[in-house]
């Protein structure tokens, strides 16, 4: 040994000892915690349903006369407002199957 290395002492020597393990402790714990995350991702990513709703052909028969006035969508309902013989009425369907929920008919008291 040369002059400039001194041997430690055995105090310093386990001090250097015990953060190495602590070291590969934390490493081993980051990669499998890495890894962990990963497989999640891939599973998540291979069970995707689909989101996106498919559109069938819907036929709504309006009464004779009746007139579209406006249309609204949100995430889960479809509003169609039809003025019938000066009746307004909101038809609403459900957004991912087209099936009507519901109909609201206003009118104007005498």
């Amino acid at each position: 040994m040369s002059d400039d290395q001194k041997p430690l002492n055995p105090e310093a020597d386990a001090a250097i000892a015990k953060v190495r393990r602590m070291m590969i402790v934390v490493m081993t714990a980051t990669f499998a915690v890495i890894g962990l995350v990963l497989v999640v991702i891939g599973y998540r990513v291979s069970h995707l349903e689909e989101s996106v709703a498919s559109f069938a052909d819907v036929t709504q028969a309006l009464p004779a006369g009746a007139k579209v006035l406006s249309t609204a969508v949100s995430n889960d309902h479809i509003m169609v407002t039809v003025e019938v013989g000066g009746v307004i009425e909101l038809h609403t369907f459900d957004s991912d199957t087209l099936k009507p929920q519901g109909r609201l008919r206003l009118e104007q008291k005498p």
